[in-house]
């Protein structure tokens, strides 16, 4: 074995010669290109005996079981099948008379709104639930002994929650979540990649998702995460903006099962919107779509001048501006736009029916690095993002400095035009 001991049998092709030199020193046959040894073949057949025998005792294990449990038996079959319930959705939260809350709130409740319907349903965090809100209050914690609980206490191993819910995704009979603060996706970034490249359906429900942490500082302040997240291939980042939202982005991710979901939740109250008079949330599915149309000093609906595109939290600051910006003259448009991944799949017309060719005057809203938006806002556009590190401040108080007020945004949007 010529290259033994040295980094060259890491990196470098061995050769024929370094091949037949290592046949010499193990006393296989130098004449043979592919030669496999009586005693590791005799194994392997062995191997393929041992594991049709232990399959067939499984099938007729689960066969007995189905005879004297049918009910559980016909449950379990459908589970394994990896097809959702029969009339889950109606399982979802219709999200009436509404309190402000965080968008990480709204994924709790939704979590426990859909638990019940789909059994398979198995979630977790790397030590925060109580802040990532991924409890499912109708069952208990997994542990020895107690493994028909659906609540597992990760630990503060972001990497190996990860790795631990693909490896679930991939044998199936359940969907796995796991949440974290979006800042340490970095930690888990090879299994949220790995997830991606798999295509199977592993839910990352990453919390805190801005410089809305506030006294968290920097260390903790997502900034530059989820341009990172929408970097990988596959991965569907979905930033909500509101409980309707954030609805519609579970039925998304529950309904992506060839593919992983990553979820940005804030840690912020966030604005309330009346979907009785703008749109419907469930233009989520298309990634983007048109909140609340520009609007004349009168309130009648008009072609837009100014479109104000945002994510998240920061949709709430954008209807504020376009009533200030309708008010006083400038024919606003807010479009949501929860889903890169989701929008760049939809069609020529619905785009140019979102984002109007003719509208140059575009401003991205995003707590954020700006990192991927100029495709959106255009040449002739802006993006009001965070191309620095957060600070240590109350959120209201770094939001403010950041820029991200309704005065700036305003300001920002004139100059556009």
């Amino acid at each position: 074995m010529p290259k033994q001991g040295t980094s060259k049998a890491h990196s470098d092709a061995p050769g024929e010669e370094a091949v037949r030199e290592t046949k010499r020193n193990l006393g296989w046959p130098e004449n043979k290109s592919f030669y496999v040894p009586k005693e590791a073949l005799a194994h392997f057949r062995q191997a393929v005996k041992t594991g049709a025998k232990l399959e067939k005792d499984w099938n007729e294990t689960v066969k007995k079981y189905e005879k004297a449990n049918p009910e559980l038996g016909a449950a379990f079959k459908s589970i394994r099948s990896d097809e959702l319930p029969a009339g889950w959705e109606k399982s979802l939260p219709k999200f009436e008379d509404l309190e402000a809350k965080a968008t990480r709130a709204y994924s709790g409740d939704v979590i426990n709104a859909i638990a019940d319907a789909i059994p398979q349903l198995l979630g977790g965090s790397g030590d925060l639930t109580p802040s990532n809100n991924t409890y499912i209050k109708s069952s208990a914690d997994i542990q020895a002994g107690r493994y028909e609980n659906r609540n597992v206490h990760y630990g503060i191993r972001e990497h190996a929650m990860g790795s631990a819910m693909n490896g679930m995704a991939l044998y199936g009979s359940v969907i796995p979540f796991g949440g974290t603060f979006q800042t340490f996706s970095d930690y888990m970034r090879p299994a949220i990649r790995l997830a991606a490249l798999s295509n199977i359906q592993t839910i990352f429900v990453f919390t805190h998702d801005s410089i809305g942490l506030g006294e968290d500082g920097p260390t903790h302040q997502s900034v530059e995460h989820i341009a990172a997240m929408r970097a990988i291939p596959n991965l569907a980042v979905i930033r909500p903006c509101d409980a309707h939202e954030t609805r519609e982005a579970w039925a998304a991710a529950l309904k992506r099962s060839a593919a992983p979901t990553a979820f940005a939740l804030s840690r912020q109250k966030v604005a309330l919107i009346d979907r009785k008079k703008h749109a419907d949330a469930k233009g989520l599915h298309k990634g983007a779509y048109v909140l609340a149309e520009a609007e004349t000093k009168a309130g009648k609906a008009t072609t837009p001048k100014l479109i104000l595109i945002a994510t998240g939290s920061e949709v709430g600051l954008a209807m504020v501006a376009r009533e200030k910006l309708n008010a006083e003259g400038t024919p606003t448009r807010v479009v949501s736009m929860p889903c890169w991944e989701f929008f760049d799949a939809q069609n020529a017309k619905y785009k140019e029916d979102v984002l109007p060719a003719k509208v140059t005057a575009r401003l991205a809203i995003e707590a954020g690095v700006s990192q991927g938006w100029h495709k959106y806002v255009g040449d002739k556009g802006d993006v009001l993002a965070v191309d620095k590190f957060g600070a240590s401040a109350p959120a209201e108080d770094v939001f403010r400095d950041y820029g991200f007020t309704v005065a700036n945004v305003v300001s920002l949007a004139k100059k556009l035009l």
